[in-house]
């Protein structure tokens, strides 16, 4: 699939109508997920025939993404049950087979690295300091291949170093910097959008197998 065409697919999703100011939920856009997805998979293998869970996946875009990548099976885990609707509303449309869980990232339960893939914007942490670290951390925990993440530019060696020295990671690495539109969702926001710089993140963890690492 073309980037173009990958793009325009996840333009047509739904996203958040009501939007949870505590989960910092800010729509992942479709031009940052399809980059974000095909960069995983054209660079790296790391999508086809995966199995690839979608960290806090809110309306589903990364997901649905992954899925129509080719990966194996696709896992959307979110804390907010309204989101997980309108997900799998958006797998539904795009006849997508996206298995959606809702729990909290931190109390995930899972054992050992049983995803190929973890792909995922967390919450920036400015709302709930460490919300980003606290994804990471498990992230790095259940992939056995890769982790792709956004983080804000200004976090960059925190971010760096954190996940190599204590988070399990054998590798961080920026593959590029992006701008991300908030819109004016909250009452908070005095503009109508802000573009807020990130990075997009690929770390790998330890242990793994598939690369030489």
């Amino acid at each position: 699939m073309k980037l173009k065409q990958l793009e325009g697919l996840l333009g047509d999703l739904q996203q958040f109508s009501n939007p949870k100011v505590e989960l910092e939920q800010y729509p992942t856009g479709p031009h940052i997920a399809s980059r974000m997805l095909f960069t995983a998979e054209n660079s790296f293998g790391d999508v086809s025939n995966k199995v690839v869970a979608d960290f806090g996946c809110g309306c589903g875009t990364l997901g649905a993404a992954a899925a129509l990548l080719d990966a194996e099976h696709v896992v959307g885990i979110d804390i907010d049950s309204q989101s997980l609707g309108i997900a799998s509303l958006n797998a539904d449309d795009l006849e997508l087979d996206i298995n959606f869980i809702q729990s909290d990232i931190k109390n995930l339960g899972w054992r050992g690295q049983i995803v190929d893939t973890v792909v995922m914007n967390p919450p920036f942490g400015t709302r709930k300091k460490g919300a980003d670290m606290d994804f990471l951390f498990v992230a790095l925990k259940v992939a056995s291949q890769a982790v792709y993440s956004l983080h804000k530019t200004s976090t960059r060696d925190h971010i760096k170093r954190t996940a190599l020295r204590d988070f399990n990671a054998s590798s961080a690495e920026v593959l590029c910097e992006l701008r991300f539109d908030v819109p004016q969702l909250y009452k908070f926001h005095k503009k109508k959008e802000v573009d807020i710089a990130v990075d997009l993140w690929r770390f790998v963890p330890k242990g793994d197998q598939g690369r030489g690492i």
